[in-house]
């Protein structure tokens, strides 16, 4: 990451900026985990790429990336986690960012609330591959590539897994 920050903007119009970013990183996670798995590529720029060299995947264009996100399964059940955000303008109006994430993740959830489990996968979003860009006023992902650390399969839940929490056993002893 450079030392320096080489745009000269307004500190209001730099923390606008950053937080404009920021929020793109927090709306993609939000979107796969909690909204409309399709709706993150409306976060890309028109020409926005997403990939994972390690999974050897790779999507390139709004409408292959809404058709990638949008077909997720339905029985999948993510949690995300991203943290260390940090954003460095790059110009007025391009900007890369590195950040980390966590996720939680089964295949087969059918409802209810499954029991804790370890996550799945581990990694970052490097310096210069989350990279975003400004067009017509509006911040958008340019790229974002995925580079796991620690990564495993996905467990599908078991049919007892299934049970909303009310019909779950209780151990004696426990309210």
């Amino acid at each position: 990451m450079p030392d320096a920050e080489p745009v000269s903007l307004s500190p209001l119009d730099r923390l606008l900026a950053e937080r404009a970013c920021e929020r793109l990183i927090a709306a993609f996670v939000r979107e796969l985990d909690l909204g409309d798995p399709a709706a993150v590529a409306d976060l890309f720029t028109a020409d926005g790429i997403w990939e994972w060299p390690g999974g050897d995947r790779g999507v390139e264009a709004r409408e292959a990336l809404r058709a990638y996100f949008g077909a997720r399964p339905a029985d999948l059940l993510s949690r995300r986690v991203s943290t260390n955000v940090l954003v460095t303008l790059l110009s007025p109006t391009t900007a890369s960012a590195t950040s980390y994430f966590t996720t939680y993740r089964v295949d087969g959830h059918e409802g209810g609330m499954a029991s804790p489990r370890a996550p799945v996968r581990v990694g970052q979003h490097h310096e210069d591959t989350d990279t975003f860009r400004r067009v017509d006023g509006r911040w958008s992902l340019a790229t974002r590539t995925v580079f796991l650390a620690f990564a495993g399969p996905t467990e599908r839940l078991a049919p007892a897994d299934h049970l909303a929490p009310a019909e779950r056993a209780v151990p004696p002893g426990r309210p």
